[in-house]
């Protein structure tokens, strides 16, 4: 039942993935194509990581509702996708204002 929550969450990842990866257009050299790759991958692992430790801490908890499996497994999930985004754009940022511009 853990993976509901990312069956529930796939096309947004997906949307954000997407955003990600086309934004901006330029410049585009194999280096950052390589970046952006591992960066949506290594979201998408911890995000699952994320999921199956939240749903794990809601069944841990014998005084909570079943509810609250499905919901901790989405704050976490959600949680370490968005972290591993903000992370890599802030990355991507300094990247590209210096050594992928041809600048640094």
């Amino acid at each position: 039942m853990a993976w509901l929550s990312l069956l529930l969450f796939l096309p947004w990842f997906g949307l954000i993935s997407v955003l990600y990866w086309y934004y901006p257009r330029q410049p585009r050299p194999p280096a950052r194509r390589v970046f952006d790759a591992v960066v949506l991958v290594l979201a998408l692992v911890l995000s699952v990581a994320g999921m199956q430790w939240g749903y794990a801490e809601g069944m841990a908890h014998a005084g909570s509702g079943p509810i609250w499996r499905q919901v901790l497994a989405v704050l976490y999930g959600y949680g370490a996708f968005l972290a591993v985004m903000t992370v890599a754009l802030l990355l991507r940022q300094r990247l590209l204002a210096g050594r992928w511009s041809g600048r640094g």
